[in-house]
């Protein structure tokens, strides 16, 4: 295994920490919807705190996947791994504006 260019390393570290970041922005985001935002229905309350919530723990979680990947491919001079999670993100953060729209809407 060759020594991985530390300028790489850093670099996937401050990545790391911008999806860590998201994450916490998701968490924060469901606290606010769940505490700040009055709707007549606590299902529809729930319905938008609870996705950003469960998202914020899995963007956590696919950020140190990510970089545990990203740092074994660099250290063994393999292709980075395709960034998949992305398009999942996105998606799903696009059916998330929905069901807020939705929410919003029946409310």
């Amino acid at each position: 295994m060759s020594e991985t260019d530390p300028r790489f390393s850093l670099a996937n570290e401050r990545t790391y920490l911008a999806w860590i970041r998201t994450a916490l922005a998701l968490v924060a985001v469901g606290l606010v919807a769940a505490k700040a935002i009055e709707f007549q229905h606590d299902a529809l309350r729930w319905a938008v705190a609870i996705p950003p919530i469960v998202g914020g723990a899995a963007v956590a979680l696919e950020a140190r996947l990510r970089w545990r990947a990203y740092e074994r491919a660099m250290g063994a001079g393999d292709p980075l791994p395709a960034g998949r999670s992305i398009g999942v993100v996105s998606a799903l953060v696009a059916a998330y504006a929905v069901v807020v729209l939705v929410a919003v809407v029946l409310d």
